[in-house]
């Protein structure tokens, strides 16, 4: 048997691993570009980048892997590397986002555990209520109340519809704990009456609009953003509900002077607030908070709570004016709280929740 002459040729040396050790660092990106969120669409974000700069202009972008699961959320400040020219067919990256002043979150239910950040950065929650068809639900706005003091936001409850039926009762409901109120109505040749009123109390501010499917939110804000073209839709006549047509949030500029924008939300109809401690519920009445923090320790502070300091409060006033002020604003905290911690024999509907089958 023959043997075979071997060389070098038939050699095979496996590859090493390499010198260059693994790393966990990730780049600096120093040349990151900074931009805004104005949407979200299945996973690409429309930006604009150099927000109120010389060189503004819209782009799109992805999130960076190094992200993982951090939720981009229009309002967002973000650092954008990549093409970012925003020309068509380019796409950017996110890789940092920024610190958020405030945050909008909501859950599913009151005892669902997943939060869901709605928008970021925003000075204000426009709670849009209709005085009729649909019919208001106090339950629902209690609820975003509670959600924006949470998040440290002012709150304007925006009355449509007035030509419909009459704002005084939820006026008085909701003046007592700061809550701004502003009304519109239809007007000869479908022009809001009212508006200006809006414009001045959006003015120079970031708001979010929240509101049920069918109150208009989405014709005010094409009344605000002429070019906005949000869909607008009508009452079911048979459930008194309205029907979904915004499926995005998203960021407009509203025309004018002052730096204003308003962020339009889907319709929704349910507000959990599982997120929320309502311990930190008081801190929204800086009247009511030293009040409470008298209280024997455990007290829940509702209407049958025993001695809790709120109903000794209320009584001690020095006349009846005062008695009956005060009276209002422990009503008002008292109302915010119930919608805080819900109710097993409560209407999901008027709370604002749905139920999960």
């Amino acid at each position: 048997m023959s043997g075979r002459r071997y060389d070098e040729s038939d050699v095979r040396i496996r590859p090493g691993r390499g010198s260059r050790p693994r790393t966990k660092q990730r780049p600096a990106h120093e040349d990151a570009e900074s931009a805004l969120v104005t949407g979200v669409d299945r996973g690409r974000y429309a930006v604009l980048v150099d927000p109120a700069g010389p060189d503004e202009h819209a782009a799109t972008a992805m999130k960076a892997r190094e992200l993982g699961r951090e939720r981009v959320v229009p309002g967002d400040r973000v650092d954008l590397v990549g093409d970012t020219t925003g020309d068509e067919g380019t796409l950017a990256r996110i890789v940092r986002i920024g610190e958020r002043r405030t945050v909008l979150r909501r859950t599913a239910d009151d005892t669902d555990p997943v939060e869901r950040v709605i928008v970021a950065n925003a000075d204000q929650l426009v709670v849009v209520t209709a005085l009729a068809d649909p019919e208001p639900r106090t339950r629902m706005i209690d609820r975003c109340v509670v959600a924006a003091y949470d998040a440290g936001m002012d709150v304007l409850l925006c009355l449509t519809k007035a030509d419909l039926a009459s704002q005084d009762e939820l006026v008085a409901m909701y003046a007592p704990i700061g809550v701004r109120v502003v009304v519109t109505q239809r007007g000869e040749g479908g022009a809001i009456v009212g508006l200006d009123e809006v414009r001045a109390a959006l003015d120079g501010r970031v708001s979010v609009l929240v509101g049920h499917s069918g109150v208009g939110k989405s014709t005010l804000v094409n009344a605000l953003v002429p070019d906005a073209r949000r869909a607008t839709g009508v009452v079911n006549d048979v459930t008194g509900r309205g029907r979904h047509t915004s499926t995005s949030a998203v960021a407009l500029r509203v025309p004018g002077g002052s730096p204003t924008w308003v962020i339009d939300t889907p319709g929704v109809r349910s507000f959990g607030l599982a997120h929320v401690d309502p311990a930190h519920l008081a801190g929204a009445f800086p009247d009511l908070a030293e009040v409470v923090a008298q209280c024997p320790r455990g007290c829940t502070h509702a209407d049958d709570a025993p001695d809790c300091e709120l109903d000794a409060w209320v009584e001690g006033a020095p006349d009846d004016e005062t008695r009956e002020a005060r009276r209002a604003r422990v009503e008002s905290f008292r109302r915010l709280l119930a919608s805080r911690l819900g109710s097993a024999d409560a209407d999901p509907r008027e709370a604002g929740v749905e139920r999960r089958p």
